[in-house]
């Protein structure tokens, strides 16, 4: 019987009741672990909500809260919050993390030189700007990612820019200046790349050793299609579009409002609005001075089941983010057999295929674009079988390629072709 390969995981963010990159690292080593031997070493802040999910995981829990803690409310108070100011946070988490990765190597160096595993992977954090201690120390195998950042502010959003706080991302390619940074991508044995703008920033990073690998994935029992109508359908003679995420200012979540506002054919129907943040207020004037108070309804924060439940029972799912890195709620949003309207930029026009399983608007300054996604929302109202179409075809691809547990298949396949020798473009995403 083949051994199963033992598997060193790094993953400081590892939390499955923190949302975004906590639960999706938090996923992943779970099926990971089921295609592999797997320790995983990550921070003593996730402990009591990892204890309480109780996994079947060996997990070893290093605390360097020492520089953690500090670091993380000075980045807190310049951010003015958690919402915003993303670049800042990163900054800030420089220097605890390679702290982070310094005390690993040095409970595990040992094991790692007489062979207790055979390859180290580091799946959290997911920044490329976040650069690695032990890639350059690791005897054996050293993968990193699914790593996803690097995509531009849009020039025509200076003002979203700044009142995301993001001024500090000018900065950014100053990573590849700190140490450890060049190490970590000259040494990695594999670089797992989410999508075309984090490739495009990782250009020392050989094609050979370079996989795309977008790190999002879903639960299919949670969101799935399942009992649905297909898209056009679903609100019988009213479509019913709907926007699920923040509200802040980079989703651009009141842009389906001035695209209802602009348009007499939309007004016919409705606009659902799920989530919470810090434009709100915003979106509650805009809708009271253009009276859409009897098309669109804000629906205010709803758990993941009840998101999948909204996703089954609208047809359209409007996502107009600029600077979209991951787009996880896209690819729920695919399982769930709705028509997708997104912007052409980051990792919502990559799922979309640019266009040919959803509506990929190419991006522009606000006003064309919320013209681009008018026009695209009346063409859902007028072409229903073409919506239906586009969102079997996005449902398919949903489900062929990013459910956990081929995300996990598919990782344990990059595992072997590393141990092998074998071809790691053979498990890359399309």
């Amino acid at each position: 019987m083949t051994r199963r390969p033992r598997i060193l995981i790094l993953a400081d963010e590892f939390n499955p009741e923190w949302p975004s990159l906590p639960i999706v690292g938090f996923k992943y080593a779970l099926e990971i672990a089921k295609h592999c031997d797997i320790v995983v070493a990550t921070h003593v802040r996730n402990r009591p909500n990892v204890e309480k999910a109780n996994p079947d995981l060996d997990i070893v829990y290093i605390d360097n809260e020492a520089i953690a803690a500090p670091m993380f409310k000075l980045g807190k108070l310049l951010r003015g919050g958690e919402e915003v100011g993303w670049s800042t946070s990163m900054i800030m988490n420089y220097l605890p993390y390679l702290a982070f990765e310094r005390a690993v190597w040095k409970q595990f160096r040992d094991q790692l030189r007489t062979g207790a595993f055979d390859i180290v992977h580091r799946i959290t954090p997911m920044s490329p700007t976040m650069p690695s201690y032990i890639a350059h120390k690791s005897p054996v195998p050293f993968v990193i990612g699914p790593l996803n950042g690097a995509l531009p502010w849009p020039a025509a959003f200076a003002q979203e820019q700044s009142r995301e706080k993001e001024g500090l991302r000018k900065l950014r390619d100053f990573y590849k200046l700190l140490p450890f940074a060049r190490s970590t991508y000259d040494d990695a044995t594999c670089v797992l790349t989410a999508f075309s703008h984090t490739r495009a920033d990782l250009a020392r990073v050989p094609d050979e050793r370079a996989v795309m690998f977008p790190e999002i994935g879903f639960d299919p029992t949670i969101f799935h299609d399942q009992g649905a109508l297909p898209a056009g359908q679903r609100g019988g003679d009213k479509v019913r579009f709907m926007f699920a995420g923040r509200l802040v200012p980079y989703k651009l979540p009141e842009l389906p409002l001035h695209a209802f506002a602009r348009s007499k054919l939309l007004r016919q129907h409705h606009l659902h609005i799920l989530g919470d943040g810090p434009e709100l207020p915003r979106m509650q004037a805009f809708i009271a001075d253009n009276g859409l108070e009897d098309c669109v309804t804000l629906e205010g924060r709803k758990s993941q089941s009840e998101v999948a439940q909204w996703m089954r029972d609208c047809d359209v799912f409007v996502f107009p983010s600029i600077r979209e890195l991951g787009a996880g709620v896209v690819i729920e949003a695919m399982a769930s057999g709705q028509h997708l309207v997104c912007v052409d930029y980051g990792a919502p026009g990559d799922l979309t295929g640019h266009g040919t399983r959803g509506d990929a608007i190419p991006m522009a300054p606000f006003d064309q674009l919320a013209d681009g996604f008018r026009d695209a929302m009346e063409r859902v109202v007028t072409d229903r079988p073409r919506s239906a179409r586009l969102a079997q075809a996005a449902r398919n691809y949903a489900f062929d390629l990013f459910p956990w547990s081929v995300k996990g298949q598919r990782t344990a396949g990059v595992y072997a072709a590393i141990l092998s020798g074998g071809d790691l473009q053979d498990f890359a995403y399309d």
